[in-house]
Formats: C-alpha cells, structure tokens, sequence
C-alpha cells in the first residue's frame, strides 16, 4: 500500500478504482508483496541451513491463486484438513510436498490423509493406534508441545505451552516414536508449533532448543534418524504503528546455530530443517476495502462501514488490532471515532475508539491493512451478509480471484421439505 497525493494505492491501483471495479467490500492482495516476503523468509533460513524447506499453512488465507503465487516461489502446503490436501492437489502440489497436520482426526480423515501420500504429522500418540488400523504411512511426524508458548496476538492463539490444545506432552513422545517404530514405520519426522506473530527473535532459538533436546534424546535412544525438524510457523508482522518488526536475519542465524548445535550434541544424522509461515507471507499483502454508509452521532460518533465482523473476525474473536486509513484524508485533523459493521450484533462494533480522521463521511472508502493472514479464511455468512470478493493486483494489474458471493450462494445446498411449501 502507498500513498499517491493523498488517495491510497495497492500496488499501482488507485482503492477508489478498485472499489469502483469491483465493489465493497473487498479483499485485495499484493503478488508482488507476498512473493517479496516468501524470499526474505527463505533467503534468511536457507543462508544459514541450505537443506531448508517452506510450507504454507493455506488455512491463514486458502484462495488458489496465493496458493499458487508460493507454490511457485517453492513454498510446499500445509493441511490442517483433507480437504486442504485436495486444495493442495488442486494446485498441483501432492506427497512430500504437502504436510497433513490435522488434529482430533475421525477415522475418514485418517483414511483419505493415507491413501493422499502426504506428510503425516500425528496430534497426539492416541491417533497412532487407529492410524495403524488403516495402514502405514510412508513417512510420519508427531507434533510436539515443547511446554511452552508464546504469542502477540493474544492468549486465544497460544499454539503451545500447557493451555494449547495441540501436541503431544514432552513425557509420552518417546513412547510415540517407539510405538511406531515397532509397528513398523521406517521414515520419522517430527513438528511443533512455536507460537504465534512472534516478533522476539530470540524466542525462535529458544523453543528450538526445546524442541531439540525432546526429539534429540528420542533419536538417540530409539536410533532413529529424523529426516525433517518442522519448527512451524510463528514468524510475526507488526500490527500496530511503531511497533517493531522481527528481525529476520537474527532469528534465522540464532536458530539455525541452535539447530545445528543440538543436532551435533544428540549425534543425529543432519535432517532437513522445515519451517511453515503463513502470517509472514500473506499478512501484510492483504487489505479490506470498505465504504462508509452511514455516521452515527449517539453516547460515541460512530461510522458504520460494510466491514464486520463476518468480513474480517480478529478482532471480535479475539481484540485484535488492524490500522485503519480513510481514503484522501488521511492529512485532516483526527477524533476519537468507533467504527463497526451492519451486523445485528454489539460485537460487530469491532472499533469502540479509534484516532481517524474526523472529517469521514458516507461514501467515504476505509481500508484496512494487514488483513491477508485469517481475513477471508474466517469470513461466514450471518444477517443475509454475504462473503467479500477477492481480487489479486499485480503492479497496475488487478484480477478478480473470487467472486462475491449473492443470494444464490445463500440458500445453496439447502432443500425444503414439499409439505412446507403448502
């Protein structure tokens, strides 16, 4: 996003072209930003580990063609379901190019994960048995909660530690490798999520350390060589203005010190060292584009926008923070102005007070930054509010890349009885 005069642009294109284009609300995404931000990522790891590989995690934002903006830069997927492999395979990505990292699996999931070819990254040792009712897989991973974690965006997205619902406890890992290398499974991996928006760069070497000093002490005793360590994602962007940003190249060189320094104490045979960015890929490529309908003197001003909380839910999820910009006026003087949704529900008021410009008015277009990451992913229908468009801009070329939804998309796969219609 730029400025041009005082009219904002994504990428080359005017948002009041956009939105004129292609209506309000909408998602737009940055090509040329997400691809600049999968190269910082790998250059940073893969200067200092060269066997380095990328998945993205599609659940932050699945449309195919981002899918297929990584996956031609090198990224792999991860899958938090079967039907994200069978996106995978859509885009022409399948076996160890994709890491099915399901949790709580039904017996179909674990069905369809096996007969996909994929990575299998087991949850929990309790899957392992009925995994083994079905087969084995050609290589399998087993997450591990290292017992602590750490996040920015609040205690909700937490992905380890005591309170997170993911990974297997430091005390039975062991026992997990050991019950799937008597069944018979020749080729081991192992994962843990590290956290969540991490901008300390000192927490990555430090939960890799933990992480390490698990899967080390089972490697050495069960003799097994581990052929990938996936450090999952974690790598955090800035939300707030002033708020620092991680610094990159010191969390890749500092983790890859420890991964190596770890590797050596266990004696392990050197695996390849995976990570699984979402958020640091497609977070900050990603904007909505809203417009002022109406402006609400009451107990607070309030300007009420076509974003809600079914657009982008963060932030009645869980309070998440992302900047707002009110097109062409961002140099007039500022007030104190919530702004909310046109959802029949008070956590739609996803603004309670916020510094915008306080010359806003209808028809006035809003955007939101730092929407690309768990934006559209999280959208739903509520109200008769239907999902936004998405378009993708590549410099001064923009494309729809999903249609907004209608009426029709509302009442599909729904049925009535004949009894009710009389």
């Amino acid at each position: 996003m730029k400025f041009i005069g005082d009219k904002i642009a994504i990428g080359e294109i005017p948002v009041s072209e956009l939105a004129e284009r292609f209506g309000t609300p909408t998602y737009v995404y940055d090509e040329q930003k997400i691809r600049k931000n999968y190269r910082r990522a790998f250059n940073a790891f893969a200067k200092h580990y060269p066997d380095f590989k990328m998945f993205y995690a599609v659940k932050s934002c699945n449309n195919p063609a981002i899918v297929n903006i990584l996956r031609q830069e090198g990224a792999g997927v991860d899958a938090a379901s079967v039907n994200e492999i069978l996106l995978a395979k859509h885009v022409g990505l399948g076996g160890e190019d994709v890491m099915f990292s399901g949790n709580f699996l039904s017996d179909e999931d674990i069905r369809q994960g096996l007969e996909s070819g994929v990575i299998f990254n087991l949850d929990d040792i309790s899957i392992l048995p009925r995994l083994l009712k079905f087969g084995k897989p050609e290589i399998l991973s087993f997450r591990v909660n290292p017992g602590y974690g750490k996040s920015n965006v609040g205690e909700f997205v937490t992905n380890a530690g005591p309170n997170a619902k993911f990974g297997i406890h430091p005390d039975k890992v062991m026992d997990a490798y050991r019950m799937a290398k008597e069944a018979g499974v020749k080729r081991f991996g192992a994962h843990m999520m590290t956290g969540s928006c991490i901008t300390d760069a000192e927490y990555f070497p430090f939960v890799t350390g933990l992480l390490m000093d698990i899967i080390g002490k089972a490697g050495r005793e069960l003799k097994i060589d581990f052929e990938f360590i996936d450090l999952g994602g974690g790598l955090g962007i800035p939300y707030k203005p002033g708020e620092a940003a991680l610094d990159l190249e010191k969390a890749a060189e500092l983790t890859a010190k420890m991964f190596r320094d770890k590797v050596a104490e266990y004696g392990l045979k050197p695996p390849q060292l995976k990570m699984e960015p979402a958020r640091y890929f497609v977070g900050n490529a990603g904007y909505i584009i809203g417009r002022v309908h109406s402006i609400k003197e009451s107990y607070k001003k309030i300007a009420g926008t076509d974003i809600g909380m079914n657009t982008l839910a963060r932030p009645a999820m869980y309070g998440s923070y992302h900047h707002i910009y009110v097109d062409g006026k961002e140099q007039d003087p500022r007030a104190a102005i919530g702004l909310c949704g046109q959802l029949c529900e008070n956590t739609d008021f996803w603004v309670k007070e916020r510094e915008l410009p306080s010359t806003i008015a209808e028809g006035d277009l809003v955007v939101v930054e730092n929407a690309g990451a768990y934006g559209f992913g999280m959208s739903y229908q509520y109200n008769g509010r239907l999902r936004p468009a998405e378009v993708l801009v590549n410099g001064d070329e923009a494309t729809l890349i999903r249609t907004r939804e209608d009426f029709d998309d509302m009442i599909r796969h729904t049925f009535v009885p004949s009894r009710l219609k009389s």
